[in-house]
């Protein structure tokens, strides 16, 4: 009788180690955050077939960003279903059915696998959100950040599930963009970047790796290179006309260095150079530019104010 306990302790301990070493199916799927980033996540998770909770502040909020995904879900399917019109009704009436929304981000995590976070970009609030939803999440369940300067380790510290935390930074817009970078830090198991990566894939997108380093692989090179175009600026050296009309016509860009920064927005960019300095304060690709720190004094931040690099009406 001893010998068959043993035997029987010796399989469940066997099966409890395989399973824990067996990577995470992601099905259902919390997406913090209903803004244009939030919402364009929930929607590519909803229309591949993930079970979805849109969280965010307040009722008002999460109607807009409803509002936005079917909006959002009728572009793709002219595109997608262009000759089959019932087709493409069904698939927007599905999507939808997969998503519901709350504004307790902490009542509706208790089953989820995956929690992606696409707030607002400060570290503080960030740190705070996870800190929380750590206490309430089973011990299953992967938390990721869409955060796109921010360190990763620094988030993942603020939870006991260290081995279970990794990036998922997607691009805007999210339905439209292929690409996202996924982020594995040096505490991230290996079994949590396999499921990051499955679950990058499953929802239509083409996911590329990286190391827990500023900026990732596409901001680490853009920011710079935007950086660098003010300086030359700034020198003197040519005028942001040209330098644009230069990048567009012999490097193949759909838009210039300044046109880019006033997309992006003026503030962003100097939250994010700023935020870099601050952690490699002798690197000269991170140094500040005052140029674009009075641009930001004055209030001038691109499209969004009217006014950045260059005037909209």
């Amino acid at each position: 009788m001893a010998f068959a306990t043993r035997q029987f302790v010796r399989a469940a301990s066997s099966a409890a180690a395989a399973a824990a070493a067996k990577k995470l199916t992601i099905k259902h799927v919390t997406v913090i955050g209903g803004g244009l980033m939030g919402a364009g996540i929930a929607q590519v998770a909803a229309a591949s077939g993930h079970t979805v909770v849109l969280v965010d502040q307040s009722e008002e909020i999460l109607k807009k960003s409803t509002k936005g995904i079917e909006e959002s879900l009728k572009r793709v399917t002219k595109k997608k279903f262009a000759d089959k019109p019932e087709a493409g009704s069904k698939f927007i009436e599905k999507t939808l059915k997969n998503i519901t929304t709350s504004t307790d981000a902490g009542a509706v995590v208790h089953s989820t696998d995956l929690v992606i976070e696409a707030i607002v970009e400060n570290l503080e609030v960030k740190n705070e959100l996870f800190k929380r939803l750590d206490k309430f999440a089973p011990e299953w369940t992967i938390f990721a950040s869409n955060t796109s300067s921010l360190q990763i380790t620094q988030m993942a510290n603020a939870t006991t599930r260290q081995d279970r935390f990794g990036g998922l930074h997607f691009f805007n817009p999210v339905p439209m963009m292929k690409l996202v970078e996924v982020i594995k830090t040096p505490m991230t198991s290996q079994k949590t970047f396999e499921s990051l990566m499955d679950f990058s894939k499953a929802v239509g997108k083409s996911p590329v790796s990286c190391k827990d380093t500023p900026g990732f692989i596409v901001n680490r090179l853009l920011v710079p290179y935007m950086m660098e175009a003010v300086r030359l600026f700034e020198r003197g050296d040519a005028s942001k006309e040209d330098i644009d009309v230069a990048m567009k016509l012999g490097a193949g860009y759909p838009m210039g260095p300044f046109e880019l920064l006033d997309y992006v927005g003026l503030d962003t960019s100097k939250y994010i150079i700023d935020g870099w300095h601050s952690l490699e304060p002798n690197n000269p690709l991170f140094a500040p530019s005052p140029l674009l720190n009075k641009l930001v004094q004055e209030k001038k931040l691109g499209k969004k104010t009217g006014e950045g690099f260059y005037k909209y009406k």
